[in-house]
């Protein structure tokens, strides 16, 4: 029996079992950065202040501790929980604070529909957890008192690639792990696969001749945000930390005239280039982020301030969201009153100067001659 191009292809398949755990301790390490790099610490005390337990799995491990917060419910952001992408829709002011999304066409069908009011997304840095990605759209939501889709990017071989090349650093990233991914699709696509759920639900999205997709803009987060700002009109402002500014800037980069010019792109640690033309940029970047000035490859930030790379608040000279996400978002100027009566017109005679009162005045009462006669002035 003649052996088909598939079977040859399964020679070079890695076992699942094997591969996946390495990438869940991996999505757990970036777990332990999360906390460094982002305002976890306040995103759980005020989800517990809502009711909320944040925990490391579905379900909580000694009964001492469930008969305690039976009470609360239990919210999932561990990196277990997500360990292929999804979209967190974040609402900092209104329950239920945290909806998550598998996969994209219900995250767009929900969207788009007339009771809902999501104007804005933002994307953390490379192979952030969910529980990253929900404390940066907690802030930006915080500030803008206003629901936010957080995009929690996806983590399979062709990252785990990238790290261990050293991609991490001078814009060779995307590049590193595209190429990783190419060679993956067609060489191991069962392989390819793994991480990439919700890349896969995108529609429009790439897929090589063996079934296994493939990147179409540098990374499965900017496919994914490409496909969103494509299908739902009502997105208007978008927010990257670190590497998430890059998948904002190759997402935007083939989207129609139309769709770009009604966004307005804020960026925090990382300095993309301006060259699509959007409703405006607002780049901010710390003095002290050594990091940052890596990302940014050589791009003038808007602005320059005194932090690093740190948005977490409880760490001295961490970069601020919430305040400069106020700052940098313009307010809608409110619109002016509608008229409701239309006021009548009252005709006014001619002004008339004092000259002119003075002589219409002697006219009327004349002016005596000499034989007692009343003569026209």
């Amino acid at each position: 029996m003649a052996m088909t191009g598939s079977d040859m292809l399964s020679w070079f398949e890695v076992p699942r079992p094997l591969i996946e755990p390495t990438l869940r301790a991996l999505r757990l390490g970036n777990t332990a950065l999360d906390v460094l790099f982002y305002d976890v610490n306040r995103v759980v005390t005020d989800l517990l202040l809502h009711g909320s337990i944040v925990v490391e799995s579905g379900e909580t491990r000694s009964l001492c501790i469930s008969e305690m917060t039976k009470a609360f419910s239990q919210l999932d952001l561990s990196a277990l929980s997500d360990p292929e992408g999804s979209i967190l829709v974040v609402d900092a002011g209104r329950p239920p604070h945290v909806t998550s999304f598998k996969d994209v066409p219900n995250f767009i069908n929900w969207v788009k529909a007339p009771d809902q009011t999501v104007k804005t997304a933002s994307v953390t840095g490379v192979g952030s957890s969910a529980l990253g990605s929900v404390a940066f759209a907690w802030n930006i939501s915080t500030a803008l008192d206003e629901p936010v889709a957080a995009v929690v990017p996806g983590y399979g071989v062709a990252d785990w690639i990238e790290q261990g090349l050293g991609g991490w650093f001078f814009g060779l990233q995307n590049w590193v792990k595209q190429m990783g991914q190419e060679v993956l699709a067609h060489t191991m696509p069962q392989t390819a696969r793994i991480g990439r759920h919700l890349m896969m639900t995108a529609p429009g999205h790439a897929e090589a001749n063996t079934g296994a997709p493939v990147f179409q803009r540098g990374s499965g987060s900017s496919d994914v945000l490409h496909a969103i700002l494509k299908e739902v009109p009502n997105l208007y402002r978008l927010f990257g930390h670190s590497k998430g500014a890059l998948v904002i800037e190759n997402a935007i980069r083939s989207l129609p005239r139309e769709t770009t010019q009604r966004l307005h792109v804020v960026t925090f640690e990382c300095v993309i280039e301006e060259d699509t033309p959007t409703a405006g940029y607002s780049q901010f970047l710390g003095l002290i982020d050594g990091l940052g000035l890596l990302n940014s490859w050589g791009n003038r930030p808007e602005t320059l301030i005194p932090t690093h790379h740190s948005t977490n608040t409880s760490i001295p000279l961490s970069v601020p969201v919430s305040l400069l996400a106020r700052l940098a978002t313009p307010r809608e100027a409110p619109p002016p009153p509608s008229i409701t009566y239309q006021p009548a017109l009252v005709e006014r005679p001619a002004a008339t100067t004092t000259r002119q009162r003075s002589r219409g005045a002697g006219q009327m009462a004349g002016v005596p001659t000499r034989n007692g006669a009343l003569q026209p002035n």
